[in-house]
């Protein structure tokens, strides 16, 4: 097995053009035991030509890998089998496929063929599905969604009206710091006639529930959440006997089949998934297999379901939700581009919601990358001018773009390629009208920083430099550092959870 996978990775790096013109020949003239030797080979071909550009080869290619389904040698056939999905769906590898696991008498060959079935199924397998062949190593649940997937794609109905809503409880998640201000958000949004109101507020999300019949849509105007579940149930005991059963008749219960039912075009399959670092793929080939019992018309599928459920585990319950894959998301339709560690959207639109507002504000990002923290604030209005500063040429063109797409008209905008300790060289910056820094600044993980120390220093001084009496700087901080200067007072920190570190999010008020 080492051997294979050493002789996999040599062959992987090869060009695509060698693989197939130079090394596939001479698989094709080396002995029995000899191709037993190199059939990594068959294992790299299958890698480097998934994403083949040219559908004449990729049909060459393809034709190869299904002949040697035909080879003499056992092991050939089994990495052929494997190799074969990767290059999409086939009705005749799939019968040919079907036929060895039927006909063959080695256990592993029958278990990598009902492997390679539940990728690409179609029609063939299902009817032998059908036909009660439960002998066969393979899910029928699998097969089913394979089908599904392909017959019946399935998109999330953004604008579909929920009319049973009463009992419905919505958890809007967010980073770990920041539910006070998605709280606020939902509440703000209420006093001014929104279709939602908070229930609880708990670590990482806000639970809310609809005041009265609304769509997707209409969540989605609420910008400082991550994503949304809807509350399926929760399972006490974890990890008692009852918990598997438990959450499979929460995934397949009447709610989850209404709102599937509501809100989806196309097949019902989700994508289970549980919290925490741990591997649960045991876990979820229990409640998926078990949950298909319950209710056979919703399918797990790791790919491209347009559902997922999320199990979010604690010592004393397991809480199951149902979550819609909104994708684009509506609330980005700006976000025309982004760049490496760009910020997350919806901490933008927390850091302008912390913020506050005030008359005609003229507000400066010096570290803009792609325009989030700018659009955002732009988006809640009062807003005169941005300038949005960058070291990099490429996230000033996409901040540019973005700014353009959202369709911010009255608002004056200019973006340059510069330094921020540079302020001095633009007019807007020293004009005394400055009321508003906000920024996501270099962090130092995703992008190094030789003196993140120093920046933070010089940011602190240029704020207190630039802002007029009564502005606000509000951004990330990832150091122990604060402003020495007594013309700026604190007004706000809380630490927030970005992705695995702690960093702070502060602002300050020029006094």
């Amino acid at each position: 097995m080492k051997a294979d996978n050493d002789l996999y990775r040599q062959l992987r790096e090869l060009p695509a053009g060698q693989l197939w013109g130079v090394e596939v020949p001479k698989f094709n003239q080396a002995t029995g035991k000899e191709r037993a030797r190199q059939v990594a080979l068959v294992r790299a071909v299958g890698v480097v030509f998934t994403h083949c550009s040219d559908p004449a080869l990729k049909i060459q290619v393809k034709a190869w890998l299904k002949g040697l389904l035909q080879d003499p040698e056992e092991k050939v056939r089994r990495y052929a089998m494997a190799a074969i999905p990767k290059l999409g769906e086939d009705v005749e590898a799939e019968r040919n496929i079907l036929t060895i696991l039927k006909t063959s008498t080695v256990d592993r060959e029958k278990r990598k063929a009902g492997a390679a079935l539940e990728k690409i199924a179609g029609e063939e397998t299902l009817k032998a599905v059908g036909a009660g062949a439960a002998g066969l190593p393979l899910s029928e649940q699998k097969v089913r969604a394979n089908v599904a997937r392909r017959e019946s794609p399935a998109t999330i109905r953004v604008d579909a009206i929920l009319d049973r809503y009463d009992t419905l409880r919505i958890s809007l998640r967010c980073r770990r710091g920041l539910e006070a201000v998605l709280a606020d958000e939902v509440r703000a949004s209420d006093t001014a006639g929104g279709k939602f109101r908070v229930l609880e507020v708990r670590g990482c999300h806000v639970v809310v529930a609809a005041k009265g019949p609304f769509s997707l849509r209409d969540l989605y105007q609420l910008r400082c959440f991550d994503t949304m579940g809807f509350g399926l149930g929760r399972v006490r005991d974890p990890e008692g006997p009852e918990a598997v059963a438990g959450l499979a008749k929460l995934i397949g219960s009447p709610l989850s089949e209404r709102l599937m039912d509501s809100l989806t075009d196309g097949s019902w399959r989700y994508r289970l998934s549980f919290s925490g670092s741990e591997n649960h793929d045991d876990d979820v080939a229990k409640v998926a297999a078990e949950a298909f019992k319950v209710n056979p018309r919703i399918l797990n599928d790791a790919r491209e379901a347009p559902w997922s459920v999320d199990v979010f585990l604690a010592p004393s319950a397991a809480l199951a939700e149902l979550r819609p894959k909104v994708s684009p998301d509506p609330r980005l339709t700006y976000r025309k581009a982004a760049i490496n560690a760009a910020s997350h959207p919806p901490l933008a639109a927390c850091l302008a919601r912390l913020a506050g507002r005030q008359p005609n504000e003229v507000v400066w990002d010096p570290f803009c990358g792609s325009g989030l923290e700018l659009i955002e604030t732009a988006l809640l209005g009062g807003v005169k001018q941005v300038i949005g500063t960058d070291l990099n040429e490429k996230a000033i063109a996409i901040a540019k773009e973005n700014w353009e797409a959202a369709g911010l008209e009255g608002v004056k905008s200019t973006f340059l390629t510069g330094d921020f300790r540079g302020y001095a060289e633009v007019p807007a910056l020293v004009s005394g009208k400055l009321s508003l820094i906000i920024s996501n600044p270099p962090l130092g993980r995703r992008v190094r920083v030789p003196n993140l120390h120093g920046l933070f220093a010089d940011f602190f001084r240029v704020a207190s430099a630039t802002l007029r009496p009564g502005g606000r700087v509000i951004f990330v901080n990832p150091l122990r550092l604060e402003s020495t200067d007594k013309t700026m007072r604190r007004d706000y920190r809380q630490e927030v959870d970005l992705g695995g570190y702690d960093c702070k999010v502060e602002m300050y008020v020029k006094c």
